[in-house]
C-alpha cells in the first residue's frame, strides 16, 4: 500500500513537471486590435482619402518572432467589406486565415473578424495589405517582420537597428475611381508618383561606423522599382524568408510584391545621403527619395539624385540569377537550408501558365491559359468544406496553354498533398509580370527569353536557388518555379500586379489529402464568417 501511494505521488509529481514544461515550451501569444477607417492625407501634396489602421498610414508594423501565435482582431469601419492578407506568411495547415476572397468571407462594415495564425517555421521580411476590391490603392498595407528565435543563429552579426521601407507607386485618384475605371474596361493610367513609407520624403538616422538592416518591400500596384543608397554598398542577406549568399550590390531591382533585406554599413564621411527608389522599364521615370542621416552629420543631402541602372530587362534578369541560397545557414529551424535537395526531386507534374490580356464580351480582362477568374459570392474554401456545388470548377482551366477564345470562370487546379510541381510562367506580352503563390515559398530555378521548351531545363539552377513567394516574369520571356506541396489547403496563385489580379489573372490551387487529419490541416475556425451559399451553415 505504501509503495502504491509512493508511486502515485511520483507519477503525480512527474505529471506536474511535464505539464509545466509543456506550458513553458508553448509558443508565445501576441494580441492585437486593429481598427480600419478612412482618413484624409496628402501623400503627393494633394488631399485624398486613404485607408488607415489604428489611425496610421501605412498601417502598424507587425514585429513578431518565429512561431508566435498572432491573435489579431480586425474591426472594419469602412463602408465596404474588407479583408487583409498576409503576403508571404505560409499559414501552415491553415488556409482558413489567408485573408483572400477564395478562403474568407470579407468582413462587413461595422463588424469584425479575429485572425489566428502563426509564422510557423518562418523568418524574414513580409508585408500585409487589403485583398478586397482596389482598397490596396488607398493604403491599409504595412510591414510584417518575422525575427529568428534567440537560440537559432543568423549568418551575420546582429545589426545596430533595422528599418522597414515600404516602397510603391501611388495614384492621386481614389480607390473607388480606379475601380470604376477597371470595371468600365479601361486599364489604369500611369501612376502619379512613388512613396516611401507613405511619404514623399522621410529620414533614417544611424551612427557612423555601424551597420543597419534595411527591409525593403515593393507594396505598389503595378511598377517594378530599383532601390539604391547614395555612396553605400548593400549586402543582400535575406529575401522573403531565405538567407541568401551575401553578395554586394550598388542597386537592386524589386518587383511588385517582392521583399528583401540588405545590410548597409555607414562607412562614409559624416553627412546626409540620398535613399532612392525609381521606376524600372518605364518611359517616364518616377523617383522617390528619403535621407540617410549620419547622427554626427552637419551637411544636408546635396547634388544630383543617383541615377538608376541604364540597362533594362537583360540586366535585371542577370541580377535575378545572382540571388542564391545560403546552403549552410539556418533559416527558422536548426537544420541548414541546403539540407533539402530540391534539385534531386523529380516533379510529379508540369504546369505551364501563359498570361494574356483578352477582350471578353468587349471588355478588357486578364487571364491564365485563356481563363479569366471571376470571384463567386461564396469562398471556394467554404464551398469545398461544405460540399456546395456550382461555386468553382476543376475542369475550367488546362495545365498547358491551348487555342480558342478566352472565357470567364472560377478555375481551381486540383493537386495532391506532397506533389512536387514544376510551374512555368510564360509571358508573351510586352509588359513585366509578377506572380505570387499563397501558402508556400518556392524555388525560382530558371529565367529565359522567348518560349519555354523542355530543353530549357538544362539551364535550371538545381543547387542553390533561393526560396521566395513572388517571382518576376520578363516581357516575352518565361520563369520556372519548383514547389513542394506540403501545405494542404486552398491557395491563391495570382498576378501581384493588382489591376491584373482584379480583372482575372488568378486561380486557386487545391492541395488535397483524402485522409483528413489535424496533422495535415486545421479545422474550420469557430468564428469563420459565412456568406453567399454558405449562409446558415455552421463551422
Amino acid at each position: 500500500m505504501g509503495k502504491a501511494v509512493l508511486l502515485q505521488l511520483l507519477f503525480g509529481a512527474l505529471a506536474v513537471v511535464l505539464s509545466a514544461s509543456v506550458v513553458k515550451a508553448e509558443d508565445p501569444y501576441k494580441f492585437y486590435t486593429w481598427t480600419v477607417t478612412y482618413g484624409t492625407l496628402s501623400p503627393l501634396g494633394i488631399p485624398q482619402q486613404v485607408i488607415l489602421i489604428n489611425g496610421q498610414f501605412p498601417g502598424p508594423r507587425l514585429d513578431v518572432v518565429t512561431n508566435d501565435n498572432i491573435i489579431l482582431n480586425l474591426i472594419n469601419k469602412l463602408d465596404q467589406p474588407f479583408l487583409l492578407t498576409w503576403n508571404g506568411i505560409k499559414q501552415r495547415k491553415n488556409s482558413w486565415q489567408d485573408g483572400v476572397l477564395g478562403t474568407n468571407c470579407p468582413i462587413p462594415p461595422n463588424s469584425n473578424y479575429t485572425y489566428k495564425f502563426q509564422p510557423k517555421d518562418q523568418i524574414g521580411t513580409f508585408t500585409y495589405f487589403p485583398s478586397t476590391k482596389l482598397h490596396r490603392a488607398a493604403g491599409g498595407f504595412g510591414g510584417l517582420n518575422v525575427y529568428s528565435r534567440p537560440r537559432i543563429p543568423i549568418p551575420y552579426p546582429i545589426p545596430e537597428n533595422d528599418f522597414t521601407l515600404l516602397v510603391g507607386d501611388w495614384y492621386k485618384a481614389s480607390h473607388q475611381a480606379l475601380q470604376k475605371s477597371l470595371d468600365s474596361g479601361k486599364s489604369l493610367p500611369y501612376p502619379d508618383g512613388l512613396l516611401i513609407n507613405g511619404q514623399a520624403s522621410s529620414t533614417f538616422t544611424g551612427d557612423q561606423g555601424k551597420t543597419y538592416m534595411f527591409r525593403v518591400s515593393n507594396v505598389g500596384l503595378s511598377t517594378s522599382l530599383n532601390f539604391r543608397i547614395q555612396g553605400h554598398k548593400m549586402k543582400l542577406v535575406e529575401c522573403e524568408g531565405s538567407h541568401t549568399q551575401q553578395n554586394i550590390y550598388d542597386s537592386l531591382d524589386v518587383h511588385v510584391g517582392q521583399s528583401f533585406s540588405v545590410l548597409v554599413t555607414l562607412d562614409q564621411p559624416p553627412k546626409d545621403y540620398y535613399i532612392v527608389a525609381s521606376t524600372r522599364f518605364t518611359r517616364r521615370v518616377l523617383t522617390a527619395t528619403a535621407v540617410l542621416h549620419y547622427s554626427n552629420s552637419h551637411t544636408s543631402v546635396s547634388g544630383p539624385v543617383p541615377a538608376g541602372p541604364r540597362y533594362q530587362f537583360h540586366w535585371s534578369m542577370q541580377q535575378a540569377r545572382t540571388f542564391r541560397w545560403n546552403l549552410t545557414a539556418n533559416a527558422a529551424r536548426p537544420n541548414p537550408q541546403g539540407s533539402y535537395h530540391y534539385g534531386q526531386i523529380v516533379p510529379t507534374k508540369t504546369i505551364v501558365l501563359a498570361n494574356s490580356a483578352p477582350l471578353i464580351n468587349g471588355t478588357l480582362r486578364y487571364a491564365f491559359n485563356r481563363v479569366s477568374y471571376v470571384n463567386p459570392d461564396t469562398p471556394l474554401k467554404l464551398a469545398d468544406y461544405f460540399n456546395i456545388p456550382g461555386v468553382f470548377s476543376f475542369d475550367a482551366i488546362q495545365s498547358v496553354p491551348s487555342g480558342g477564345p478566352a472565357i470567364l470562370a472560377t478555375p481551381v487546379l486540383p493537386s495532391s498533398h506532397h506533389d512536387f510541381l514544376e510551374i512555368v510562367f510564360q509571358n508573351n506580352e510586352r509588359t513585366m509580370q509578377s506572380v505570387h503563390l499563397d501558402g508556400y515559398d518556392f524555388w525560382p530555378v530558371g529565367y529565359g527569353s522567348g518560349q519555354w521548351q523542355p530543353a530549357k531545363r538544362r539551364t535550371y539552377n538545381l543547387v542553390d536557388a533561393l526560396t521566395r513567394h513572388t517571382v518576376q516574369v520578363f516581357p516575352n520571356s518565361w520563369s520556372t518555379i519548383l514547389v513542394s506541396l506540403d501545405n494542404q489547403g486552398m491557395w491563391n496563385l495570382r498576378s501581384a500586379i493588382w489591376e491584373r489580379q482584379y480583372l482575372g489573372q488568378q486561380l486557386y490551387l487545391r492541395v488535397w489529402n483524402p485522409t483528413q487529419s489535424l496533422a495535415n490541416e486545421y479545422n474550420i475556425p469557430s468564428n469563420a464568417l459565412m456568406c453567399g451559399k454558405a449562409v446558415g451553415r455552421h463551422p
